[in-house]
């Protein structure tokens, strides 16, 4: 925890450092929120069909989602939704003749209802 997904249309694909993004997205994390990096867990997900703004195809999109503990500021949040925000403007850059629209997004995990569990295989 906490778990960040990462949605990009798919022709950035290799255009950015996804590892290095996620990296960058966990340790903006660690400093904002004081989670921890060794439980930050990143999904980055192509996204193959979607439509943007009034459906131009001259359009992509980045958009992270953070989701944390509950219980943390709406400074810390907003904190680390800047945060994430700065990161994306450095690493990624609009393709010649495109639009790049770039979000973020953080919210809470219920502890009624997040559940979670982790599985070590046995020797």
């Amino acid at each position: 925890m906490p778990h960040l997904t990462v949605d990009y249309s798919a022709p950035l694909t290799g255009t950015f450092d996804s590892r290095a993004l996620g990296r960058d997205l966990h340790r903006i994390t660690e400093k904002a929120v004081g989670a921890q990096v060794a439980g930050c867990k990143t999904v980055l997900r192509p996204i193959q069909d979607g439509v943007i703004a009034d459906g131009d195809e001259d359009v992509d999109m980045v958009h992270v989602d953070v989701a944390i503990h509950a219980g943390r500021t709406r400074e810390a949040k907003a904190e680390l939704a800047a945060g994430v925000l700065a990161s994306l403007k450095e690493r990624l850059a609009a393709r010649p003749g495109r639009r790049l629209h770039l979000s973020a997004h953080v919210s809470e995990l219920d502890p009624a209802t997040y559940v979670s569990h982790k599985l070590q295989a046995s020797a």
